[in-house]
């Protein structure tokens, strides 16, 4: 799995990540609203969280080897002794995984990482959607004939705030994307993914910022 994405990567410009479906490849940038989201929700986590923990944005990736998937969250909630690795961090270090939606491809966050997650046992799974002002925090993993599963699901809307593992931080102030049209919130997660997960998948080689 490593070897042909890092064969990709010698050849082919962008981020790549393999989920069950395939390779998702990143070809656009990461927006302005996409970074500031990041940093914003990075920041308000680390000052909540105790110093031994870290809300990392970065690499290395995570690999879960035995479940073929690859994956580079936008911020992982992590201690720093679990940092101490060579390679991919072991997902099931992760206390928390968190992503920013991106515009062009909405279903990567919403409905591919929905599924990936708990596969990979990530307890609590975040997401900020700058398309809406709205997001959604997973937690409590169970089996399903499907797979691990997130059984519960809490939304909140932008200015309300958000707890995510222990640490409760503010939405107040994060950027929204400009000139969203309708057409573009279909990936928000309402009926499209829920706590049994649906099959949505990303195409192989579709762009994404996150």
């Amino acid at each position: 799995m490593r070897d042909a994405v890092s064969a990709l990567d010698d050849t082919v410009p962008g981020k790549f990540e393999v989920t069950k479906e395939g390779i998702v490849h990143d070809m656009v940038a990461p927006s302005g609203p996409h970074e500031l989201t990041v940093l914003r929700v990075r920041k308000r986590l680390e000052k909540a969280m105790p110093e031994e923990l870290a809300a990392h944005s970065g690499s290395p990736d995570v690999e879960g080897e035995s479940e073929g998937i690859l994956r580079l969250p936008d911020i992982m909630l992590i201690a720093e002794t679990d940092m101490e690795v060579q390679g991919a961090f072991d997902p099931r270090t992760l206390l928390a995984a968190v992503e920013v939606v991106s515009r062009s491809n909405p279903d990567n966050d919403w409905v591919g990482k929905v599924r990936d997650y708990p596969l990979l046992g990530i307890p609590v799974y975040a997401v900020f959607d700058p398309r809406t002002g709205t997001g959604s925090v997973m937690t409590e993993i169970h089996q399903t004939p499907d797979g691990p599963r997130y059984s519960i699901r809490k939304d909140f809307v932008y200015g309300e705030d958000v707890t995510i593992a222990e640490w409760t931080i503010s939405t107040e102030g994060l950027p929204r994307y400009a000139d969203v049209s309708p057409g573009e919130w279909s990936g928000s997660g309402s009926g499209s993914e829920d706590s049994g997960g649906s099959r949505g998948a990303e195409s192989p080689h579709s762009g994404s910022e996150g």
